[in-house]
């Protein structure tokens, strides 16, 4: 299936603070997506960048854990 016809386009929850002179942020709805920046602007470009890394790496080991055919259909939840 070619990859980019499949992509879809989601919304995540990025839960942010101020923390000092830091700003934290996680991602809710994938654990271990976190990061920090020393502005707000910082911080929501580094978590684009997290998150969007995290994505692809767990597509990635979706992948390698199949054997022979395989299908992928697009969820909405």
């Amino acid at each position: 299936m070619d990859r980019e016809a499949s992509e879809v386009t989601s919304n995540f929850t990025a839960v942010i603070q101020r923390d000092g002179e830091w700003w934290v942020g996680w991602i809710a709805e994938v654990p271990g997506v976190n990061t920090q920046g020393y502005t707000r602007e910082e911080l929501v470009a580094n978590l684009r960048s997290a998150l969007q890394e995290a994505l692809e790496m767990n597509r990635a080991e979706a992948l390698a854990a199949t054997k022979g055919e395989y299908e992928e259909m697009t969820l909405q939840v």
